[in-house]
């Protein structure tokens, strides 16, 4: 099902080819993502980490719709190059700021896709003795994993296509859109 631009974002026709999620399918979703982590969490005071800056709006929602005590810590990773993200090579840019030992930590991830950056970042966070350390992701993209991730919540399947919007960017921009939409071939270049 083919979904019209929202309004006010008509100017964007000449480069986005369809809206895949609308803003109130993310909303529904994160709340539900919201709910069940609520439950799943209650007496624990999760600490939530997301990577820095696709997972901000994902993040920030999420958070509005849990209902019981949680904390929030972010890293950053180096951006690399096509080579690197191929053999999973990562570089920590910000760590985090809060320890993990003995916390139950909930990975909080805007999409994944090979699995190789998440794997690394997870085996850095295992190393630190958390609790528990689980993983939630708005969008997963099977279709280039190389390395298995246990999702304990997951928001949608993504397709096998470039997407933006709602913190996925292309060069920077898009970032800001609160759906999720592909690009036209023209904007890739």
């Amino acid at each position: 099902m083919t979904r019209p631009l929202p309004e006010g974002y008509a100017w964007l026709s000449d480069e986005i080819q369809e809206v895949l999620f609308s803003a109130e399918m993310l909303q529904r979703r994160v709340a539900e993502l919201g709910s069940a982590i609520s439950i799943d969490y209650a007496g624990r005071n999760p600490l939530l980490v997301g990577v820095l800056k696709g997972v901000l709006p994902f993040m920030a929602d999420l958070l509005r719709a849990i209902t019981i005590h949680v904390e929030v810590d972010f890293i950053a990773v180096s951006s690399y190059t096509p080579e690197a993200r191929e053999r999973g090579i990562v570089r920590l840019v910000k760590d985090l700021e809060m320890p993990l030992a003995g916390r139950h930590v909930l990975f909080v991830e805007d999409v994944i896709d090979t699995g190789l950056t998440l794997s690394y970042l997870l085996r850095n966070l295992r190393a630190r003795q958390p609790a528990s350390l689980e993983v939630c992701a708005l969008f997963d993209k099977p279709a280039h994993r190389l390395i298995g991730i246990p999702l304990k919540y997951k928001g949608f399947d993504l397709p096998d296509r470039f997407v933006v919007g709602y913190g996925l960017d292309y060069h920077e921009r898009y970032r800001n859109l609160p759906f999720v939409a592909l690009l036209r071939a023209q904007v890739l270049g």
